[in-house]
């Protein structure tokens, strides 16, 4: 099967030549390899991560875990086949690792020893696990999954058959607490009769079968379970208890204390915003947590607040106050308590002090650390993360030295004509200095003025960064080796560039935005870059708003692209998941501010719209439902515009699956080709 899938991709990637001046193909950008999730033994001897590949036979994304050891070369520990193995941990004692996998009934806990072997799985739960925690003392384990089905529920279904009560589609996600003993486990050859084959090495080819423990709930009710975590001396959970699992019910988060013996729940932060667990200290006597306090009409675009409860006193303290950017946890030990935040381009590590909240920055030698993990008994860390001009990595670190890299995976892109990139800066219509990514050729004349596409990250409060090998949906690789720029805007509202900016665009969205654009375009034009009559537009999601907000507002692009874009605010609020977003950024519902709805949708100036536009959207998106695509073609339909929509079935915001991947590909690269380029014959290879 694997050989297989090998010749697949082998001539996936020879089809993809057929794309002109262009030497690296859709196929190869679409099957790189790359690394996430590292986990490092109590011992800092072993690190475990996920290894993600493209399995083009399957249509599927394809996570397994690998190991590298102290002396050894990274080899692989799983294969799960039809799926993934992921959510990797060490056991306690660090003899092995744990994981969760579907090999067939549903997602179950697996463990398989350091040494490699067969993995046993730990849990058979009818449901299958949602996330999980080990004790401390690894006699135990916690874990989260929805609760089953009520007889009352199914007797429903059956006399009325399938229908959905909105706000009410859910089930309450509770935790469960399994005894867990190596005892009766022998890895001479105790495995259980329903596991794997296809773990690294078999160790016994006797498969006697033994019985797993039964788990036992610990907590029930009419609410869910978000996040938690045990204690360092595992008498209490602390856990995040919101009113219900959906996206907005995220705000009623409060923290509790939960004894796992007595099942007893102390509730110990409750603000009117959202409250949300983070970490223990390493004593035990206080923990980490986030929250919004009273604010539930700004949180979307404000920084996200930190403090410390103090277990003793009741009390809370906030620290990183001296951070002027959205923060996160990354883990509080004995070396102390560490956050990250982006500035502006970069990724910071910081250390906290405890007390004063202060913070002071950590070298790592590292543009974009994303994930650490911090070995038990000693000062070793696990590390992924990259520069500006490598992939991600998998780094073995002790502080006050370089990271040591355990992968390779930038080997990948060696040989590859990848673009280069440039950080600038302008000014925006308004004064506001505005950052962007400029992906040039290698081979760029300064002397030459070239093509422009503009490709717009979502969020808003996304982030483009330099990228040696950008992916997506939009092929910029191939269009820079192809000889053109791509203005990559990290306009007002973006990460990385503190609250005030992205304050920016409150009840000015896609105005405001237009001008980060378009006075971009104007900085390069005034550099004698760029070819004003061949520019185009492109973005997903927010991005993909301000593409049609620039296809009705302006019509200096020859060609722009709009995927799963809004392209009414009104149509919006009343579909999306996430209505809050609107009211925030809006700072009003639709009936009680018309006018603001009007001023900042594309749809308001549609009788201005004249250029060719391309509308990309999931047919099942939840978060911008798909009402916006056919409002927006039907709009561009009726005034005459070149437009065509393309629906990918079965999908909700993103393009998750390699082949409709690079069939979005092909659908941008063919519609710029020939509004911007003029190649109207080129079509999609299909053998």
């Amino acid at each position: 099967m694997r050989n297989i899938l090998i010749l697949i991709i082998c001539l996936a990637v020879t089809f993809g030549f057929s794309q002109k001046n262009a030497l690296v193909s859709f196929e190869q950008v679409i099957s790189l390899k790359s690394v996430a999730a590292p986990k490092i033994s109590p011992d800092g001897k072993t690190i475990v991560y996920s290894q993600n590949t493209t399995d083009w036979a399957n249509n599927s994304y394809d996570s397994e875990l690998w190991m590298f050891r102290e002396g050894m070369d990274p080899v692989q520990l799983t294969r799960t086949d039809k799926g993934s193995s992921f959510s990797a941990d060490f056991t306690p004692d660090g003899k092995f690792v744990s994981f969760l996998a579907n090999r067939g009934n549903k997602t179950q806990l697996y463990i398989i020893s350091i040494y490699g072997g067969e993995a046993i799985q730990v849990t058979k739960d009818e449901e299958g696990i949602g996330s999980y925690a080990w004790h401390p003392a690894g006699n135990r384990i916690l874990y989260s999954r929805n609760v089953s089905e009520s007889k009352s529920e199914k007797s429903l279904k059956e006399r009325y058959g399938a229908f959905g009560i909105e706000g009410e589609e859910y089930r309450h996600s509770h935790l469960w607490l399994l005894n867990f003993s190596l005892d009766s486990i022998s890895l001479a050859g105790q495995y259980p009769c329903y596991f794997s084959k296809n773990d690294s090495v078999k160790l016994n080819p006797i498969v006697p079968c033994y019985r797993l423990p039964e788990a036992k709930q610990i907590t029930e009710g009419d609410f869910s379970i978000s996040s938690f975590g045990w204690s360092p001396d595992g008498k209490y959970i602390a856990l995040n208890r919101v009113a219900n699992p959906l996206i907005n019910g995220n705000v009623t988060s409060d923290i509790y204390l939960l004894n796992p013996d007595t099942k007893v729940l102390t509730k110990v932060v409750s603000n009117p915003g959202g409250d949300f667990f983070n970490v223990w200290a390493p004593d035990g006597l206080s923990f980490v947590y986030g929250s919004s306090v009273a604010d539930s009409v700004s949180n979307y675009y404000k920084n996200n607040r930190l403090f410390i409860y103090d277990l003793t006193t009741g009390k809370s303290r906030e620290i990183g106050k001296n951070l002027d950017e959205d923060k996160s946890v990354v883990d509080w030990n004995g070396t102390g308590l560490y956050i990250s935040a982006y500035a502006k381009t970069r990724r910071i590590l910081y250390k906290t002090d405890p007390v004063s909240g202060a913070t002071s920055i950590v070298s790592l030698e590292l543009d974009l650390p994303s994930g650490m993990a911090f070995a038990k008994t000693n000062s070793t860390i696990a590390v992924i993360g990259r520069n500006h001009n490598t992939l991600n990595e998998i780094y073995r670190w002790n502080p006050g030295s370089k990271p040591v890299s355990v992968t390779n995976h930038t080997a990948q892109i060696a040989t590859w004509n990848g673009p280069t990139n440039e950080i600038i800066q302008w000014k925006s219509k308004d004064g506001t200095i505005i950052e962007g990514i400029l992906l040039k050729p290698r081979d760029y004349d300064p002397g030459k003025k070239y093509p422009l596409l503009c490709v717009i990250h979502g969020g808003p409060t996304g982030i483009d960064l330099p990228d040696p090998m950008p992916g997506g949906v939009y092929p910029m690789v191939q269009w820079v080796e192809k000889g053109t720029l791509i203005l990559r805007v990290n306009y007002r509202g973006s990460a990385g560039y503190g609250e005030v900016f992205r304050s920016l665009n409150v009840r000015n969205l896609g105005v405001g935005d237009m001008w980060d654009v378009m006075s971009g375009i104007d900085y390069l034009n005034s550099k004698g870059m760029i070819d004003t009559a061949r520019m185009g537009c492109m973005g997903w999601s927010q991005g993909g708003y301000i593409s049609a907000f620039l296809t009705t507002n302006t019509n200096r692009f020859k060609a722009i692209s709009v995927g799963a874009g809004i392209s009414n605010w009104v149509t919006y609020y009343v579909n999306t998941d996430i209505t809050p977003f609107t009211r925030q950024y809006l700072q009003a519902t639709p009936w009680q501010d018309m006018e603001v709805y009007l001023k900042t949708s594309p749809m308001t100036n549609i009788n201005k719209a004249v250029t060719p536009t391309l509308i990309q959207h999931g047919e099942f998106d939840k978060r911008v439902p798909i009402p916006n695509a056919y409002e927006l073609y039907r709009g561009l339909q009726d005034k005459g515009v070149p437009s065509k929509l393309i629906v990918y079935k079965g999908f909700g915001h993103g393009i998750n699956k390699p082949k409709e991947r690079l069939a979005a590909l092909w659908h941008n690269w063919l519609w710029f080709n020939e509004f911007i380029f003029g190649e109207k014959d080129e079509k999609m290879p299909i053998d």
